[in-house]
């Protein structure tokens, strides 16, 4: 067995305190997740072609504190996996508000208070509490901090932030699916030139005199800081994606070099950078000297990733940087 498959995070804790929150985190990262599945089936999932994540609390059918710590035992001494018991637990102030704030019964309190069944699931699961290889407290946690915990912990596995980065023509509308929407107009213009007006930003020509403008340096070193800056806080923030999208009148020549010189300079950090050219049918993952231009898909973008209003974050940069 490879020891991705041998690696198994079982993840239990206090209803209330985040246990499906670090499973959906730890799904983020590549792992297989499961939640409540019978105790008797655990060894059974161990033969996942993934990592493979286990959500097991007081609900979980046949539940037994003592069985679980056994079948971790048992998995140790046998070899197959190195599994690791991750707990969740909040105060019982905060737990008693979360419960209250989201008008949810207590799985363990159908007929009694809040605070009875929070008694009840703190007596029942205490031994895997004190089994814990890491016990994480919640209580004052913010969501976008826990997920960052659980990726410095366990996010070898993980695929990292994916990268893809579009060029688009204005008139036919800014892409639904993007994070952040740039301005490349304000930069000369090579349809007016005839022998350039039929290539686009992929061919040299059209590259040196975009390049030539006095102000492209300048535009694309700002725009590739900012992107370097951004990028390390939305894995921060827990994205997952992010589509940066450059614009221009014709979406043929500007916004097409402009976005293969930044996937030039994301790619040596940020390893393969999806690059779409929307206005001349262009999708590739490598260089353009390297890749197999496809045509990309005109119906419309795969996913709507709205920014964090529900709408699109937007940078619009004009020729005024200075």
């Amino acid at each position: 067995m490879t020891a991705q498959r041998s690696r198994l995070v079982i993840v239990s804790g206090l209803s209330g305190a985040g246990k499906n929150s670090v499973l959906r985190a730890l799904e983020d990262l590549g792992y297989e997740a499961v939640d409540n599945p019978p105790l008797r089936l655990v060894d059974t999932l161990i033969d996942s072609d993934k990592p493979l994540a286990i959500g097991i609390d007081a609900r979980t059918r046949d539940f037994s504190a003592d069985e679980v710590i056994e079948t971790l035992h048992r998995l140790r001494r046998s070899g197959r996996a190195q599994p690791e018991l991750v707990f969740a637990i909040a105060s019982p102030e905060v737990l008693q508000r979360r419960f209250t704030e989201t008008r949810r019964r207590h799985p363990l309190a159908l007929q009694g208070t809040i605070g009875e069944g929070i008694e009840t699931e703190q007596a029942l699961t205490r031994p895997l509490r004190d089994a814990a290889d890491w016990v994480v407290d919640t209580s004052e946690l913010p969501l976008a901090s826990l997920r960052q915990l659980i990726g410095q912990r366990f996010g070898d596995h993980g695929p990292g932030l994916s990268v893809t980065l579009v060029s688009f023509a204005f008139p036919a509308g800014v892409p639904r699916e993007a994070d952040l929407v740039f301005d490349a107009r304000f930069l000369r213009n090579p349809h007016y030139i005839p022998d350039l007006r039929s290539q686009t930003g992929l061919d040299a020509t059209v590259r040196a005199y975009i390049e030539s403008d006095p102000d492209y340096p300048e535009f694309l070193s700002r725009l590739s800081g900012l992107i370097a800056f951004l990028l390390p806080r939305f894995v921060r923030e827990g994205k997952k994606y992010v589509t940066i999208a450059i614009g221009c009148t014709g979406g043929r020549h500007r916004s097409v070099t402009i976005a293969e010189a930044l996937a030039a300079r994301l790619r040596p950090r940020h390893g393969a950078v999806q690059v779409e050219h929307r206005a001349i049918g262009v999708k590739q993952v490598e260089a353009p000297q390297q890749a197999d231009r496809q045509r990309a898909d005109r119906s419309g973008p795969r996913s709507a990733i709205p920014g964090p209003s529900g709408g699109i974050r937007s940078y619009m940069m004009t020729g005024a940087l200075k």
